[in-house]
């Protein structure tokens, strides 16, 4: 009788990872926090580029473009490698591509060329992607699968800290503070100094990624001389049928409406972060410093809303607790698109604490019992990060068209509605396609 209470317990409250599984699981869930440091300094790349290559708003949000075509375009591949040769192999070729986009911000620097620059980002974000298609996924099944939602939230809840330290090393390190008014621009133009002066502001961008592209290099050497353990989808036997087929995943609507919710939710996140400097700033008139600043505040509440999430979800259901903060979320940003000001920046400032646990509880939730097309699966809702590449420009044009950053934020309250339907409603397994699918 007392085993079978501690028995009855453990079934109760499985642990979130096996003892044995500790050293790989911190080498993994640290990546967490390392995709999160270039993906957030993109935010302050836009300002910047703003100001020394002087290009609109809607060009400076390619640089979002750039980045997440590199995680849609090398998703699947990514997911090809580590059917093939695991997931360790994948992390590895994945540190490999980040850490050489990094340096290739010297050279691009030295050219003063902002396709250069694109292209560095595409790189970085190609590594990025290897990084998020196998980490995800790993995470999510090494251990019990009942824990995976709350496994994930766990190593997700890194992300954020590289996300506040991107934005504060880029505030801190990138910005200048130096904000010329058009007198000031035409009285550099006149004295012949204005290029040196865009020359040294683009200067400003290439030792931060020099440094974070030697701590990437040596990470990946760390996981190349570690054991890695066979998690369940890997260790099954090489058949034919051990891997799945893409064309089965059609037949699993939580997977398909998950992809589209995830889309949406790297928009809303990437399009609130990329334009939140100048929401301030068009509506406050504070200096990118300060501006800078506020944004590294909403990220330390995304931190916070990460690790707030992963415990509250031992009490509360993952789905219901994702329905009421899109609920929240679409309210806050309706706020921000109606009271533009202080009460908006507020509002912008408060979506990141809800908006934290969406990602890795989409993920996990569009995975489930896919069994093997888990990594397949995983890599298309990776390739649907897409969607931070087209939420920016699509708010450029917006913003171009009615010369209101506010106008523009209802692209992110649309992405919201959706998140929480599928939260409430789509992300529910239909067993019956299963069955069809297995039969």
């Amino acid at each position: 009788m007392p085993t079978r209470d501690v028995n009855t317990s453990s079934d109760q409250h499985p642990p979130l990872f096996a003892p044995g599984n500790v050293v790989p699981f911190f080498l993994v869930t640290a990546l967490f926090l390392f995709w999160g440091i270039p993906s957030n300094m993109n935010d302050i790349l836009i300002k910047q580029f703003m100001k020394s290559f002087e290009i609109t708003r809607f060009k400076a949000g390619l640089i979002q473009s750039a980045f997440y075509m590199g995680y849609f375009l090398l998703a699947v591949p990514a997911a090809l490698v580590m059917r093939r040769f695991g997931y360790k192999t994948g992390l590895v070729i994945g540190l490999f591509l980040y850490s050489a986009g990094t340096f290739l911000f010297w050279p691009a620097a030295l050219v003063q060329q902002y396709g250069f620059f694109l292209f560095a980002l595409f790189v970085i974000a190609s590594g990025a992607s290897f990084l998020e298609t196998g980490a995800n996924s790993f995470i999510a099944l090494l251990g019990d699968p009942r824990t995976s939602e709350r496994r994930l939230n766990f190593s997700q809840a890194f992300n954020p800290v590289g996300a506040v330290t991107g934005v504060l090393v880029g505030t801190i390190f990138i910005f200048s503070g130096v904000e010329l008014n058009p007198q000031q621009v035409a009285t550099m133009k006149a004295a012949g100094t204005y290029d040196a002066y865009l020359r040294s502001e683009t200067l400003r961008v290439v030792h931060p990624y020099l440094v974070l592209g030697t701590v990437i290099f040596l990470w990946a050497l760390l996981i190349l001389k570690t054991k890695f353990p066979k998690v369940a989808e890997e260790a099954e036997p090489a058949n034919g049928r051990s891997h799945g087929k893409a064309r089965d995943l059609i037949h699993y609507p939580h997977f398909v409406q998950g992809v589209i919710a995830q889309f949406l939710y790297v928009g809303a996140q990437v399009g609130t972060w990329s334009y939140y400097i100048t929401y301030i700033q068009d509506y406050t008139h504070r200096p990118e410093k300060i501006a800078g600043y506020f944004l590294t505040g909403t990220l330390v509440a995304f931190g916070v809303g990460r690790f707030t999430a992963t415990y509250l979800m031992k009490y509360i259901q993952p789905t219901r607790l994702m329905g009421v903060y899109g609920i929240v979320n679409t309210a806050l940003v309706l706020v921000a698109v109606l009271f533009p000001g202080w009460l908006g920046v507020g509002a912008l400032f408060m979506t990141s604490f809800f908006m934290s646990l969406m990602f890795p509880t989409i993920f996990a939730l569009g995975i489930k019992e896919l069994g093997p097309n888990t990594k397949v699966g995983g890599s298309i809702i990776i390739m649907s990060i897409i969607g931070g590449a087209c939420a920016p420009p699509a708010m450029g044009l917006i913003f171009q068209a009615t010369h209101s950053m506010a106008v523009a934020m209802l692209v992110v309250m649309v992405c919201y509605i959706f998140i929480t339907y599928y939260a409430l409603y789509g992300s529910r397994v239909r067993v019956p396609a299963l069955a069809a699918v297995g039969a």
